[in-house]
């Protein structure tokens, strides 16, 4: 069955919001967290306050932007999106760099290829930005994970960061087609598995493989690299696939780069519950300035709308 409008609309608002709640809570540690919050209070988020997103929601516009326009990702012209969507919203050292090459028509290709210590970037970016295009291209996976490695392309080139983006929609293609009906965690675990072509992401699906839902996340990490967040997102998806809440709570409780975890999870949460599983006292407290909320869900039905192009055509 083609997927829904409410699904693209939750994708968007369960990454903006998640993101922004998250965002005031970046970097402090998981034990902070707890005496300060805790994680569930602040999604709660009684007081009503504005809340603002941040690169991560930022990126991803770029992303939906460019399959609105072209029904396919080409890395020269998404690069040329991320440059002309580049307002302050806390990018990273590294993608400002390679962001600002491309404003300035320089070689960001060789500078992709050669940050951090002339690797690549391995780090969650790719992934953070790319759950809209699961949905585009479900339930063709293999499609999905060929379009995802294309995102990343402008910023990332690390096999750790490409396979991070690719798993992550490959994440979302399945937590979409799986709308309406019981999650199975174990199914959903071992089909991402399959696709995982780093060690280190097939070490860490072994291991999710293995967990009780309620057991600690801590193994597979909170920071910035792609290997020590993707899988931390996914599983606090996984583990509770019915709550947006709940999901965005533990991500949140996880400590670090909290407002990547929380948009990862929440984004991954609205493709299956669609938007109405996103508390809408949340939704109307994200920001609404010219790419606030009213933006997002009109560029999540023009997707929707360029999404039902394809599967006419099909």
């Amino acid at each position: 069955m083609p997927l829904t409008k409410d699904q693209f609309a939750g994708v968007m608002m369960g990454l903006a919001v998640g993101d922004a709640l998250g965002a005031a809570w970046e970097g402090m540690t998981s034990d902070l967290i707890f005496e300060m919050g805790p994680a569930d209070k602040i999604v709660e988020h009684a007081s009503g306050r504005e809340i603002y997103y941040t690169d991560d929601t930022q990126m991803t516009i770029s992303v939906v932007q460019t399959l609105i326009e072209l029904g396919t990702i080409e890395k020269h012209y998404l690069a040329r999106k991320f440059a002309e969507n580049h307002p302050d919203r806390g990018y990273g050292q590294g993608a400002r760099r390679i962001i600002n090459a491309i404003g300035a028509g320089e070689d960001w290709e060789t500078l992709a290829a050669n940050v951090f210590n002339g690797k690549g970037s391995l780090g969650n970016g790719g992934a953070m930005r790319v759950v809209p295009l699961g949905l585009f291209f479900a339930p063709d996976l293999n499609l999905v994970a060929e379009q995802a490695a294309l995102s990343a392309a402008p910023t990332h080139t690390h096999e750790i960061g490409v396979d991070g983006a690719r798993l992550m929609a490959v994440a979302a293609a399945l937590a979409a087609e799986s709308a309406g009906q019981p999650f199975d965690r174990q199914a959903f675990l071992t089909q991402l598995r399959s696709f995982a072509e780093t060690e280190e992401f097939q070490w860490q699906f072994d291991h999710a493989l293995e967990l009780e839902p309620h057991q600690s996340l801590r193994s597979f990490g909170c920071s910035l690299e792609a290997q020590r967040s993707v899988v931390t997102s996914v599983m606090c998806f996984a583990n509770s696939p019915d709550s947006y809440p709940e999901t965005i709570s533990r991500a949140i409780g996880q400590g670090d780069d909290v407002d990547t975890l929380a948009a990862m999870a929440g984004a991954l949460a609205g493709a299956r519950l669609g938007i109405g599983g996103v508390p809408k006292h949340l939704i109307d407290c994200l920001e609404d300035n010219h790419q606030g909320q009213s933006f997002l869900l009109d560029l999540a039905e023009q997707l929707w709308r360029r999404y039902q192009l394809g599967c006419a055509s099909a």
